[in-house]
């Protein structure tokens, strides 16, 4: 299993997801002003995955047979796994991790961008064997 990460494939996949989730980060800050930060990120989560979704499909599973709709269904219901990850790692972080360390400074930013990044390996997989085979 571990070969998958050590493909090409697997490195366009982080060089695209990076994208999508400077896409999912920004766009937080901008929902920012108007929502809370438990709304915002869930938003950007969204804003993230459909840039991720044509991203993906345009360069890294670009030979999948599968239908668009089915590729839409199953990458949207991986994405809802990797969206519940990430929000259970920022808000763990946001109100309890990063205050109990003290941290204060761009605490906010600092837990969205840890939840991000944790369910990279799970969605790959995922996007790999269900959204685009």
């Amino acid at each position: 299993m571990l070969e998958q990460f050590k493909s090409k494939q697997f490195i366009i996949f982080l060089i695209t997801g990076g994208v999508a989730a400077l896409v999912n980060f920004f766009s937080r800050l901008l929902y920012n002003h108007w929502l809370d930060f438990s709304w915002s990120v869930i938003l950007a989560y969204v804003t993230g995955m459909v840039a991720a979704f044509i991203l993906a499909r345009m360069f890294v599973f670009r030979h999948s047979k599968q239908e668009l709709h089915r590729s839409v269904a199953f990458f949207a219901l991986v994405n809802l796994m990797a969206v519940a990850q990430t929000w259970l790692i920022s808000m763990g972080l946001a109100q309890y991790l990063l205050p109990t360390l003290k941290v204060q400074a761009y605490s906010l930013e600092i837990a969205h961008a840890v939840g991000i990044s944790i369910p990279v390996f799970t969605s790959y997989l995922g996007h790999k064997h269900l959204s685009f085979k």
